[in-house]
Formats: structure tokens, sequence, C-alpha cells
């Protein structure tokens, strides 16, 4: 288990030496076994955070993501985080001006995460697979740059399903509905 933990440890390591060394704008620590976004990353890539617009989280083991971690990429233009426990987003998601596409699918989210209907420049949202039954219309229908909105395999309520063009100016992708058993 040691080494394995060690062999993680040092993929994080590498990958974001080669972010900090080449300059890149993006992070990629996808499938690395993280319970949590480790704080020693800040200081490793201080000098090069303003730099960071993409970031991929997917396919860990995280079960939330932090004000820190917001606010220290705060330049993001997209976030990968689908295949994690994620069931909420901190407030300051709000903070990410910059924010164009966010990955939350195959997650714990039992509701639409609220703070992201006021991320002013979002476009699109993927939601796919979690256990979301409510979603806060209203409120996406003022989001004014969202394009495209997945909520495939979540339990959606009818009212959901009522949201159509030109009610909501952005694209609604749901499961096809469960046909009614005849009794």
């Amino acid at each position: 288990l040691h080494k394995r933990m060690g062999e993680a440890v040092a993929r994080v390591a590498r990958k974001v030496n080669d972010t900090v060394e080449n300059k890149t704008d993006s992070l990629d620590l996808a499938n690395c076994k993280l319970m949590s976004f480790p704080v020693g990353i800040y200081k490793a890539m201080r000098s090069v955070t303003e730099g960071i617009h993409r970031i991929s989280l997917a396919n860990n083991e995280l079960k939330s993501i932090t004000s820190r971690f917001v606010t220290t990429f705060s330049q993001l233009t997209e976030l990968n985080l689908a295949g994690n426990y994620l069931h909420r987003l901190p407030e300051e998601i709000t903070s990410l001006l910059h924010l164009r596409a966010i990955d939350l699918s195959r997650n714990r989210f039992r509701r639409f995460p609220e703070p992201l209907a006021t991320v002013p420049a979002l476009e699109t949202i993927d939601l796919e697979e979690n256990e979301i039954a409510e979603v806060p219309t209203d409120k996406l229908a003022s989001m004014a740059l969202l394009r495209s909105l997945n909520l495939r395999a979540n339990p959606v309520g009818p009212e959901v399903r009522l949201l159509v063009r030109p009610l909501v100016p952005f694209e609604l992708l749901l499961s096809p509905e469960e046909p009614i058993p005849k009794a």
C-alpha cells in the first residue's frame, strides 16, 4: 500500500513540476487517487497559479473542493472534477470570473450546485450521473452565457422536463424518460 501511495505522490509531484517548469496553462491530476487537493501544491505552484486555465482532478476520491483551491486558481476557464465524491461546491466558486466549463459528472450531488448559477462566464455544466432531483430553473434561466447543461442519468423531476426553449436559452440534456410501466 505504501509503495502505491508513494508512486501516486511521485506522479502528482511530476505533473506539478511539469506544469511549473513548462509554464503550461493546465494541470492534469486525473486518476491520482487524491482524497484532497494536496496543500503542498499551492506552494509548489505559487509562481504559476495565475497562468493556470485548466485543471483536471477527474477520477480521484475527492470529497470536497476548498475555498483556498478556488481562490488560488482564480484564472480557471475549465475545471474537470468528474468521477469524485463531491456533493457541494464552495461559495467561492462564484469568484471564478473566467470559468467557462465545469465537469461534475459522476459525483454525489443531490441538488444543483447553486453557486454555479452566479458564475458569469459559465457556458457548459456537466452534471451527468449525479443524484439531482431539483434544479433552480429560474436561476438557470438568468445565466446569460450558459449554452449546455447536462443532467443525463439524474432523477430529475418532471418540472425540469418542461424546460424547453425559448424558456431556457441553453441546451438541456436529459436521459430519455422511463416509460411508465402498465399495470
